[in-house]
């Protein structure tokens, strides 16, 4: 009888146990699934900035942020109810301020398999080529061809921002030339310029607007094949849960469906050729 009596509490107790780890897993489960509700509770969305117009922009006269992504980042934390809060970085650090918790989207990043080893993303919002530019007048250069192979000659220098796919792309393609790395878009045209480097790596829309300020002063040339064709979107945390990551895809994908991601993209490229306001 006594044996009957230490079975059954025996087996109440392991119902018991049970029952609370499948509690604690549901709630646990709950709770890693809702980001967005964090980000509620904080009260602030936080979206990494590291320039690159017309991705990611800042007003170089108000200091206020603008740029395609960055305007997506502002539309989204109204969507949460919350403020949004630009952290300034550089693209060598932008992933790895994702994975440490500094902000919650990593805004206009090439989506590669290298990456979402690290991270999670988003759906597309754009698509990215690439492109060089160099000085119309540099003898050094010259008439380079769209196989690149003129331009892979010790002694010339390939410049690009650091930790972008421009910068990987180039670092897999270019053997003897020298690669230059360069902390953002306006610092690149600046090199090209003052002739600190020969060429520049940079991405498609970028590119083309930056030789278009410029005019005359700077060519474009675009690789055959081609060394970059990508998808752009977010980086998130790699933790996100699919249910969150569902959640900022509807919004996202509204927007591209919409054309109010390219229709953005327009507008901050008239403003970096001075025909259009913030």
């Amino acid at each position: 009888m006594k044996f009957l009596e230490f079975k059954s509490k025996f087996f109440s107790m392991i119902v018991a146990a049970c029952v609370f780890l499948s509690t604690m897993s549901f709630a646990t489960q709950t709770l890693a699934s809702d980001y967005w509700e964090g980000v509620k509770q904080r009260g602030e969305l936080r979206c990494a900035a590291a320039i690159a117009a017309p991705y990611v922009m800042k007003n170089p006269k108000t200091g206020e942020y603008g740029g395609a992504y960055l305007d997506l980042c502002k539309e989204f934390a109204d969507v949460l109810g919350v403020k949004v809060v630009f952290v300034d970085t550089t693209w060598d650090n932008i992933v790895a301020g994702l994975q440490s918790g500094k902000w919650d989207l990593a805004p206009a990043l090439n989506l590669t398999p290298q990456r979402a080893l690290a991270i999670s993303f988003s759906g597309p919002a754009g698509y990215d080529a690439m492109t060089f530019l160099y000085r119309t007048d540099s003898e050094k250069v010259g008439h380079p061809t769209p196989d690149l192979k003129t331009l892979d000659v010790p002694g010339m220098r390939i410049g690009v921002v650091a930790g972008t796919a421009q910068d990987k792309a180039v670092t897999q393609r270019f053997k003897s030339a020298q690669v230059v790395r360069l902390p953002q878009l306006a610092s690149l045209q600046l090199a090209i310029l003052s002739g600190q480097v020969d060429v520049g790596g940079f991405p498609y829309d970028g590119g083309v607007l930056a030789q278009k300020t410029q005019g005359d002063h700077l060519t474009l040339l675009n690789p055959k094949p081609a060394l970059i064709k990508q998808a752009i979107g977010f980086g998130l945390p790699r933790s996100m849960e699919p249910r969150d990551i569902a959640v900022f895809n509807i919004f996202l994908e509204e927007k591209v469906a919409l054309g109010e991601v390219d229709d953005s993209m327009i507008h901050y490229g008239q403003i970096m050729l001075g025909k259009a306001d913030w």
